[in-house]
């Protein structure tokens, strides 16, 4: 379904295979099929991030509590066709990008030093693999190159770009322009503008056969190391190899600017709001009240168990959002085993797991009139589930028999739980609201 989504998309709004869990990937043991060589991919990430006007480097800035580049790395750790990812930082950022290996279980990826410039950074990259006695790094028979800020690679794209270089030994993403590209003159008046249905523009990924851009690095000129940009001309200037060009789909966007930051925070949001998983007591009206939210978010993939049993572990590891229906106020408290779950499995290691617990009240008692301890104990398990990066939201219903007054109230906690699930707020955590 989230494959369905990318292609059709005219925008930049779903990262499409990014977030895909284990089990959904068949994509992937396709990928495992196709590609039966080594693969491997460079990182260049030694970027100041000058354009950002942020102090960080835009590599390592922050969306939901997590580093940009964590999102690109895991975009190739996810298919096990991949196997090193190299990552080419700054000399002065290389103890950060450790911590952010360890603290995101990288498993992939290596830290090297980079250079002055991106070429130079690109072929310490490519460097780590020519030693033969390190086995953390075998050579590969391709290369995957990519930009650590471009986040939204889709796996379909990357499966293309290394099954060409292999056959042709050099491959590239390009997009159609969006501009008409002009030349002026040194006075700064209009020269002439380039047929724009006639270019496109050169992306990331680019793939190449190992022995071929090493070789092109090798070869290749000071002025090229200092001022190149483009590791495709590299190839065709210094090996011959010409790349065979493979259009790429909106979402190989590149984080730039700081307005960006706030449109990927916003991608990957969404794309954590597909899904949610509603587990309702045992009680009849648990389970109506279940069976009518589920109805009512249409937008999203909805499963209905019964209670967080073992038997119900592969609907906990399966998505980032749970609405957990109970007709107690104790029960609340079942939702500290959920998040201790989460924390053996390391489900909420890398995004952050919604909770929506809704207590159907039954007896018309007014949030008001709860017993203190009862919210107390609410606020303070919401504010430990938060360390493991569970966010933990609380709604009461009143159950009534009045259809009319039934719809409203469900309608309502409908709009509540979705602007919970995809605002994913910390801010809101323990709060008891009304529906």
């Amino acid at each position: 379904m989230q494959q369905e989504r990318c292609s059709s998309s005219d925008r930049p709004l779903d990262p499409g295979c990014l977030l895909e869990r284990d089990a959904e990937r068949s994509a992937d043991r396709l990928g495992c099929a196709a590609v039966d060589f080594p693969v491997a991919v460079v990182l260049p990430a030694g970027g100041s991030g000058e354009r950002m006007g942020l102090a960080t480097p835009k590599q390592f800035c922050t969306i939901l509590n997590r580093p940009l580049i964590s999102f690109t790395i895991q975009a190739f750790e996810r298919l096990s066709w991949i196997g090193t990812v190299v990552v080419v930082v700054a000399k002065e950022n290389h103890d950060l990008m450790l911590n952010i290996v360890q603290k995101c279980n990288h498993t992939k990826a290596k830290v090297v030093h980079g250079g002055t410039s991106r070429h130079r950074s690109i072929f310490s990259g490519l460097q780590a693999f020519s030693s033969t006695t390190d086995s953390l790094t075998p050579k590969p028979k391709v290369v995957i190159i990519h930009d650590a800020v471009r986040p939204f690679v889709e796996e379909d794209l990357l499966l293309k770009i290394t099954l060409a270089a292999k056959e042709q030994g050099a491959s590239g993403a390009i997009r159609p322009l969006v501009s008409t590209v002009i030349a002026t003159t040194s006075e700064g008046y209009l020269d002439h503008s380039l047929e724009r249905a006639k270019y496109r523009a050169s992306e990331m990924p680019q793939g190449f056969l190992y022995d071929i851009i090493f070789q092109a690095y090798q070869r290749c000129s000071e002025f090229d190391f200092e001022f190149g940009t483009e590791c495709l001309h590299l190839a065709l200037q210094y090996c011959g190899t010409n790349a065979k060009l493979i259009e790429g789909p909106p979402t190989l966007w590149k984080v730039t600017y700081k307005r960006d930051l706030a449109a990927a925070e916003a991608i990957i949001k969404e794309t954590l709001s597909m899904s949610a998983c509603i587990i309702a007591g045992a009680e009849a009206e648990a389970v109506e009240l279940a069976k009518a939210l589920q109805k009512n978010l249409n937008m999203m993939e909805t499963d209905v168990i019964q209670c967080a049993k073992e038997s119900n572990t592969e609907y906990l590891s399966k998505t980032r959002n749970f609405i957990h229906i109970s007709t107690t106020a104790s029960n609340f408290l079942g939702t500290l085993d959920m998040a201790k779950r989460f924390e053996d499995t390391d489900h909420a290691r890398l995004y952050p797991v919604v909770v929506v617990w809704v207590q159907l009240n039954m007896t018309k008692q007014s949030v008001d009139s709860q017993k203190t301890d009862e919210l107390t104990a609410f606020r303070s398990l919401a504010s430990e589930v938060i360390q493991g990066n569970v966010l933990l939201y609380g709604i009461q219903i009143d159950h009534t028999k009045v259809p009319e007054q039934w719809e409203r109230s469900v309608e309502r906690l409908t709009q509540i739980t979705v602007a919970l699930i995809r605002d994913r707020n910390a801010a809101l955590t323990g709060q008891l609201l009304h529906a």
